[in-house]
C-alpha cells in the first residue's frame, strides 16, 4: 500500500487542526483527527490547546501504525488485498477505530470473498453511510471500482 496516499486521504478527509476541539462524537481531538487519551499530555485534555506542528506530526505518524497494525488484525491477508481495498479499509479503520470497524461483520465477510459489490452494500448499510455520507459515499464507490479485482 501506498502510505503516503493514505496519508493524504487521510488528511483530506480529517482536516488538521493545531488545536484540540470536541469532535462529533463528544471525545476531545486534535491534530488529524486523533483522540485525545489518557495516554496523551495531559495539557491536550481541555478544548482550545494549541498544538505544535511537530506533536501533530507524532500523533499522525502513531496513529497511521496503530491502523496498520488494527487492519492486519482484523484481516488476516490485508497485505494481499488489493492497493485500493487497503486503502479504503485503513480509512475506515481510521475512523471508526477497531472496536466499531470490526463489527462490520457482512463488509468484513464480502471482503474475504473479494465480494467488492456486496461489500459496498454492507458500507451503505450502516450508520457509518448515514452519519458521512460524503466521505462513505467515495469509498462506497471505489469499493464498486474494485469490482473484478481478486
Amino acid at each position: 500500500m501506498d502510505i503516503d496516499q493514505l496519508r493524504k486521504e487521510l488528511e483530506a478527509d480529517e482536516g488538521c487542526k493545531h488545536e484540540t476541539y470536541m469532535c462529533t462524537e463528544n471525545k476531545i481531538t486534535g491534530g488529524i483527527g486523533h483522540m485525545i487519551t489518557e495516554w496523551d499530555d495531559e495539557k491536550y485534555t481541555e478544548v482550545g490547546v494549541e498544538i505544535p506542528d511537530e506533536q501533530v506530526k507524532a500523533w499522525f505518524d502513531k496513529d497511521i501504525e496503530t491502523v496498520l497494525s488494527d487492519c492486519e488484525l482484523l484481516y488476516d491477508d490485508f497485505e494481499h488485498l488489493p492497493d485500493d481495498a487497503q486503502l479504503i479499509i485503513a480509512n475506515m479503520m481510521f475512523n471508526l477505530g477497531y472496536p466499531r470497524l470490526k463489527k462490520f461483520v457482512k463488509m468484513k465477510a464480502a471482503v474475504d470473498k473479494r465480494d467488492w459489490n456486496e461489500a459496498a452494500n454492507q458500507v451503505i448499510d450502516s450508520n457509518y453511510y448515514r452519519q458521512l455520507p460524503n466521505r462513505a459515499g467515495r469509498l462506497v464507490k471505489r469499493l464498486r471500482g474494485l469490482h473484478g479485482s481478486i
